[in-house]
């Protein structure tokens, strides 16, 4: 047999299995933290294993969601500040589920670039097995992909999925009625949705990602970069406090969006704009966009970024119980016979 002459390798292609290697042995650790009651496996394997029983379910349902980061990825890319967006992957799955009721149990990774660099990825992937710990949530496993050609140099992108379950008959939104009351939990600044139209401010006002913050400390990069909040550990202590009928994250199309979606057929919400302040960073993005209120109510979270739907009678034992778990907590509503979102009072 003759031999062939300048064979290629799938490193002078472009991808590097051994940096692939390295970055799974790296994060092993961070992973390994964030095991839970239930886990069956670690990575490395095929598939993630969860047993459910030994979670401690009888009759579950499971709930799954999916989501990303959005063009907040591109400040994190810009700056090399990327440690926080992890969280922001997580946060916007585990948030969502539980709106329906749900624990989330594990969580999945997708991480694709065009040239894998390892201590950029490991930084990512660490920044994801935090918000993990922070939810209850298992690390079980993933996907790296490095494809060169598709990606420019040094950007990347994100994706998240997250599996939870709840035992049957307690789905959520339920029993919500006439004379809920809505309780608002602050959010830790923009979150991970609007980020095109907060990129487009930044950019006709003229400043860079590195200047100082014109609302706080820090760079405006590092401050936009703020993580998405985790609502989990609060949003399933007021399930046990009782009386909740029913959650909204608040993301993409802010409160005049995703409050009626817990709302049945007849019913609508009234919400006091004077219950609770606008954060510092959403009036600088309103004084310098020129944005109506309208606008800004159903692009950003507006300083709210879960609200609770709770009967009258447990207001007390639930806002106590969210409290405990570290939320700021306003009472900013209630449910009315009606149709979507009408405001009262003035937030700009």
């Amino acid at each position: 047999m003759s031999e062939r002459k300048n064979g290629l390798t799938y490193a002078q292609a472009g991808v590097d299995i051994d940096a692939g290697n390295a970055l799974v042995e790296r994060i092993k650790p961070a992973a390994a933290a964030t095991k839970r009651a239930g886990v069956a496996s670690g990575l490395g394997g095929f598939g993630g294993l969860f047993d459910l029983k030994a979670a401690g379910f009888v009759d579950p349902v499971l709930v799954a969601a999916t989501d990303g980061v959005g063009t907040k990825l591109r400040i994190a890319i810009d700056t090399g500040n990327v440690d926080g967006v992890g969280v922001d992957l997580v946060a916007m799955c585990v948030n969502d589920l539980v709106c329906q009721g749900a624990e989330p149990l594990f969580f999945l990774d997708y991480f694709a670039t065009g040239k894998l660099e390892l201590d950029q990825a490991a930084r990512i992937i660490e920044g994801i097995a935090r918000g993990c710990s922070a939810s209850g949530c298992a690390l079980i496993g993933g996907e790296t992909a490095e494809m060169p050609g598709m990606y420019p140099a040094g950007d990347f992108d994100l994706a998240g999925f997250s599996v939870g379950a709840m035992e049957r008959g307690t789905a959520l939104p339920a029993g919500v009625a006439e004379g809920d009351v809505l309780l608002g939990l602050a959010s830790d600044g923009v979150h991970s949705n609007g980020y095109s139209l907060v990129r487009k401010i930044v950019e006709t006002s003229g400043l860079s990602w590195d200047d100082d913050c014109p609302w706080g400390p820090g760079t405006l990069g590092a401050a936009l970069l703020t993580p998405t909040r985790l609502y989990v550990k609060a949003a399933l202590a007021a399930i046990a406090a009782g009386g909740v009928h029913g959650f909204a994250h608040i993301t993409g199309g802010g409160l005049t969006e995703n409050l009626p979606r817990v709302l049945p057929d007849g019913l609508g919400v009234t919400v006091d704009l004077r219950s609770w302040s606008l954060p510092p960073v959403f009036r600088w993005l309103a004084a310098q966009g020129g944005m109506a209120e309208a606008e800004m109510l159903k692009t950003f979270n507006a300083g709210i970024g879960m609200v609770v739907v709770v009967s009258e009678d447990t207001v007390a034992d639930v806002t106590a119980a969210l409290e405990q778990e570290g939320q700021h907590v306003s009472r900013i509503g209630q449910v009315v016979t009606g149709q979507g979102v009408s405001y009262a009072g003035q937030l700009l």
